[in-house]
């Protein structure tokens, strides 16, 4: 099928297009990608009257790898993030970007794109609420650019959905990064590479001066209507003993047990045609499991690393 007609926008600064979305009204989208908004287009599910093409704005296809936080600009796409740069300051989200359906998606599709359509099967959208990040919009307010930060708590509100007004454009998003002591994983199973996940999670563990986990946070997709958050560490800290460590295993059976029993407690997901709701759930907490052993091991390298140089190392 072929979209319905509409009027094309291209504008040149942050500020144009600002104007743009306040004089358009709910009637315009911004394009940037187009991986998700097209498809929609030409099976007319989504009729825009105009479209913002924001891929000609200037200073807004950059990522900036800060002490705290990796920026990524509004027109950055998502393959721009397994740049060696990204990866070493940033491997959890360079890792996340491998798991987004193909090369091809990777190379047209935006971070800042994905973050906005809000899929709740999208990998992007639980790493940024898994970081607790945030991402920059903008909007034309009497007369000049205003500008606010949007939590990822603030941001997803329902499937495919943000708290953003019409008229607001994400100009920037903020990934923060991993403090030293603190290792990642990412795991998820799709029927086919590169489909969407059936569920999927992103892991993060904190461990102390001791080697011992001290805290750890989960997010998960494909398992809400938004990526779901869930604090692991009581978890890992009530399971955890000096035999979880003995001859060089990462984590213990009472720890997988414990984290497995959380885990498929505490989500509620729902069932479809591709999976039911036990199954995604049992699949969920079995992936959090899983990753464990390899977020427990980077977690020690990075706090090994850290007092082999007496610095922060992520």
């Amino acid at each position: 099928m072929k979209p319905a007609s509409f009027t094309y926008h291209r504008p040149t600064s942050v500020e144009e297009a600002a104007r743009l979305l306040a004089e358009l009204g709910d009637g315009a989208k911004v394009i940037a990608g187009g991986q998700s908004l097209v498809p929609l287009m030409n099976f007319r599910l989504a009729e825009p009257d105009h479209l913002v093409d924001v891929n000609a704005l200037a200073g807004v296809d950059h990522v900036r790898v800060g002490e705290d936080a990796v920026e990524v600009g509004a027109t950055l796409r998502t393959g721009g993030l397994r740049d060696p740069a990204v990866a070493e300051a940033h491997p959890l989200l360079a890792a996340a970007a491998g798991w987004i359906a193909h090369p091809v998606i990777r190379n047209r599709g935006t971070v800042c794109g994905s973050l906005v359509h809000a899929d709740p099967a999208a990998e992007l959208p639980a790493v940024l609420a898994l970081l607790d990040g945030a991402v920059e919009a903008v909007a034309w307010r009497s007369g000049s650019l205003a500008r606010r930060s949007v939590t990822a708590t603030e941001l997803f509100v329902g499937p495919f959905e943000t708290s953003l007004d019409h008229d607001e454009l994400v100009v920037a998003a903020r990934f923060p990064r991993l403090a030293p002591g603190t290792g990642w994983a990412m795991d998820e199973l799709a029927r086919r590479h590169g489909d969407y996940a059936l569920a999927g999670v992103a892991l993060t563990v904190t461990i102390d001066g001791l080697g011992a986990p001290s805290g750890g946070r989960a997010a998960y997709l494909s398992c809400a209507p938004t990526p779901v958050v869930l604090d692991v560490g009581p978890a890992l800290a009530s399971a955890a003993s000096p035999a979880d460590d003995g001859g060089g295993a990462p984590a213990g059976r009472a720890m997988e047990r414990a984290v497995y029993d959380l885990v498929s407690g505490a989500l509620r997901p729902t069932g479809d045609i591709h999976a039911s709701a036990d199954y995604r759930r049992h699949l969920a907490a079995t992936l959090t499991v899983r990753s464990l052993g390899p977020a427990l091991t980077r977690a020690r390298a990075s706090a090994g690393a850290r007092g082999a140089t007496g610095e922060a190392t992520h």
